[in-house]
């Protein structure tokens, strides 16, 4: 992100305007060994208010993963400050486009009401779809207001990709 960062210091064209938050979540970041949950346990990716979050969300943990501490998606919709956050983030930006960097899947994913201008391909990552999950940002900007969520998924969360591989996903990202 920080390379990205100041590649758009550098090249910016004013063709878009960007707001870049290079870490959502930096108590589960700056961990010895990381983790996608928050100092409160809760699955960043999991807490986003979507539709039907008090119906399904909890449920969803316990059926579909096994009530697995990692994916817990929090006692409330937004319960945390992050997720809290990130909702103002986007009611005040109001982005054309999402891009939110994730690993280890290797992959683009993409999640919009219409899937009609999904990337085939960032660079080495070709696109998947992974599907959206109650209260995941996928689900929540992409689906329910129409704001297309694209997913990098990097090979790795400890590994940074080549220079060249961050030009050619950069390159088709912009494109």
């Amino acid at each position: 992100m920080f390379r990205w960062i100041d590649t758009l210091h550098k090249h910016h064209t004013g063709i878009f305007s960007w707001r870049v938050v290079p870490l959502l979540n930096p108590d589960g970041f700056f961990l010895p060994v990381p983790s996608r949950t928050n100092a409160n346990g809760v699955d960043l990716n999991r807490n986003l208010p979507t539709l039907n979050w008090d119906t399904y969300a909890l449920q969803y943990w316990k059926e579909k993963t096994g009530s697995t501490p990692r994916k817990y998606p929090g006692p409330a919709a937004a319960s945390e400050p992050e997720s809290q956050w990130m909702v103002d983030q986007i009611r005040r930006f109001k982005p054309d486009v999402i891009v939110s960097v994730h690993a280890p899947y290797n992959l683009v994913d993409f999640d919009a009401v219409s899937r009609l201008d999904a990337p085939r391909r960032l660079g080495i990552l070709e696109g998947k779809k992974l599907g959206t999950f109650p209260g995941s940002l996928g689900r929540y900007a992409g689906e329910q207001h129409n704001i297309p969520v694209i997913t990098i998924e990097l090979p790795h969360s400890s590994i940074m990709p080549s220079d060249s591989e961050i030009r050619r996903i950069w390159i088709d990202l912009v494109a």
